[in-house]
């Protein structure tokens, strides 16, 4: 592997290393505390104020919950002042939190670089696109479509390696032809120079694919962080759909339009991992692994797709959408230059 993804890697690595991840909001008997409506489970570590009462409620039923015990312990000499003032001061106190539109970057303790570089900016750009359209669902799928914008130059290498690979198959299998069945070291070196020797004029770069899903992961992550710590989305709406809502309760609740959801990151997923896989060469083992590799993404997602939250939900539909964009555009590019 070439030096440059190893640092890639590396980086990547090291951020999710001193990342600052959802909490969840505990209750005296250390259970989640849901949001009755949604289902969701409430996070500890918001960035800012809720405003629905119910949630606010919640937040600080657990607070007083807290103090309550904490007092009872001081006053029973199971705790020392000095234990109780610091667990008292680490008791969330949502009130003393900015309210959403008033979010900055700056605020709040540093809890890490994942944080700092990527949650926060990422928030501060949600609520400011949010409070200006005064829609969050909207924000949400405007800073997806403007994000895979900024990263598209390094995206589409992606597409691009696809269609080279298609354009370099038939060469391949010629060579996979010539040497079936020769197994020995020898030929194998051969076979090995004269795949080398393809890519080299097809312009093929294996490892260049990488890059879509290095960056997929930290984009993923980020926004599911974002959504899950900023409570204007999770508390919000979008075309009357609860966006803190997930298939699953809803459809507990008998709510079945909430199903359209997964049948939607369903299509779009397919879609975009079947236009990102490129043509492979090799032995008809290889090539069933890889496929049910492919459907064994798929799969999971589906399943994974029914406790994602509306929100996330409308990000991973809108980035798949980008990505199947992204490769009709590469492609339609590369047959004008074939034409040419």
């Amino acid at each position: 592997m070439k030096n440059k993804y190893k640092k890639l890697i590396i980086v990547l690595m090291m951020a999710f290393l001193l990342t600052g991840c959802t909490q969840l909001l505990k209750d005296n008997d250390n259970k989640n505390v849901q949001n009755s409506e949604t289902g969701q489970n409430l996070p500890s570590n918001i960035l800012c104020q809720p405003e629905d009462q119910t949630t606010i409620d919640l937040y600080n039923k657990v607070m007083n919950d807290k103090y309550t015990t904490l007092k009872s312990k001081l006053d029973l000499g199971e705790l020392s002042q000095t234990d109780y003032d610091k667990q008292y001061a680490e008791v969330l106190d949502i009130s003393k939190l900015p309210k959403c539109k008033d979010f900055s970057v700056t605020q709040g303790n540093y809890e890490g670089v994942w944080e700092s570089i990527f949650i926060k900016p990422l928030v501060w750009l949600l609520v400011q696109i949010g409070e200006f359209l005064h829609n969050y669902g909207l924000s949400i799928i405007i800073v997806t479509i403007l994000i895979r914008c900024i990263t598209y130059t390094f995206t589409k290498k992606t597409a691009l390696q696809s269609e080279n690979m298609k354009t370099a198959k038939p060469a391949l299998d010629k060579i996979d032809k010539k040497y079936k069945g020769r197994d020995d070291q020898e030929t194998l070196l051969l076979k090995n120079q004269e795949i080398m020797a393809v890519y080299k004029k097809y312009n093929v770069k294996p490892l260049s694919g990488c890059i879509f899903a290095a960056l997929q992961l930290p984009l993923f992550l980020a926004f599911y962080e974002a959504m899950n710590r900023l409570p204007a989305i999770f508390e919000g709406t979008f075309l009357g759909f609860k966006m803190g809502e997930t298939p699953s309760t809803a459809l507990a609740t008998g709510n079945f339009i909430y199903i359209i959801f997964p049948i939607i990151v369903i299509v779009t997923s397919y879609y975009s991992f079947k236009m990102n896989q490129a043509d492979m060469s090799g032995d008809d083992m290889q090539k069933a692994q890889m496929k049910m590799m492919s459907n064994m993404s798929v799969a999971m997602i589906s399943i994974a797709s029914l406790t994602l939250s509306v929100s996330i939900s409308l990000y991973w539909i809108f980035n798949s959408a980008f990505t199947i964009f992204q490769n009709l555009i590469v492609k339609r590019r590369k047959k004008n230059d074939k034409n040419k």
